[in-house]
């Protein structure tokens, strides 16, 4: 379980997050959502000690990163799919990661397998496309088979097979009592594979509830999409006329 306790954070002058709080449970999964600019981010660079909380406290399974002796084998992170080096192959990539954190090389083929990159395993990753480098940094993060998974868009540019397979893949994890914390825009899979929604907007909590309730917010025939609409309405930095004149 992730539990997020009271956080704040400013870049100087800027205040990117305000006193959130949120969990994720162990055996759900778990959707942050929110307009760009409104903090999550930020708070999953929290959760996986990149940057500093002002204030708050944030813990797994009631600890904090520094009390793990074996990190790897507690949590694991995907937040961005150009972190690793071109020239690398897939397989070498997850070996590095491997003896950094402490797991046996024979973890890496069963990993590749599972996010589908085992033909692939010894291409550079400089030649693989977004959709791969997708899956490649979800196989980082399930590396040390963590009963903790944090995601930050996993779904971008993967093509329809692929947002298939990762559906399957979060239900499946979920089934293994796993716990997982997905920042996401596509509210699609949210409603499909959703267990609790958290929606940020300025740096703060607007809604954290079931996806369900949430849900139940909404109105016509896309009820999620009308929720989540009506939930961040004063929240959006960034709102474009989309040509209207």
């Amino acid at each position: 379980m992730i539990s997020v306790s009271g956080v704040t954070k400013s870049f100087g002058d800027r205040i990117a997050v305000r006193d959130v709080g949120f969990t994720a449970e162990n055996g759900a999964i778990t959707y942050l959502l929110g307009p760009n600019g409104a903090g999550k981010t930020t708070v999953l660079r929290m959760i996986a000690g990149l940057t500093r909380a002002d204030s708050g406290r944030v813990t797994v399974d009631g600890s904090t990163l520094r009390e793990f002796g074996d990190t790897i084998r507690e949590i694991g992170f995907s937040l961005g799919a150009f972190s690793r080096s071109p020239r690398h192959t897939a397989e070498q990539h997850l070996r590095w990661q491997a003896r950094l954190g402490g797991v046996a090389d024979r973890a890496i083929g069963p990993v590749l397998e599972r996010v589908g990159l085992a033909t692939v395993a010894k291409r550079p990753v400089g030649r693989f496309s977004y959709g791969m480098l997708q899956r490649l940094g979800i196989a980082s993060a399930l590396l040390g088979d963590p009963h903790t998974i944090v995601l930050d868009e996993p779904a971008n540019g993967l093509d329809v097979e692929g947002t298939l397979w990762l559906r399957e893949l979060f239900v499946e994890l979920a089934g293994e009592g796993k716990c997982l914390l997905v920042a996401s825009h596509d509210l699609t899979e949210v409603e499909i594979t959703g267990t609790w929604i958290v929606v940020m907007g300025r740096g703060r909590v607007l809604s954290d509830t079931s996806k369900e309730l949430t849900v139940a917010k909404g109105a016509g025939p896309r009820k999620l999409e009308s929720a989540y609409l009506e939930i961040t309405r004063n929240s959006v930095e960034y709102a474009a006329t989309g040509g209207a004149r």
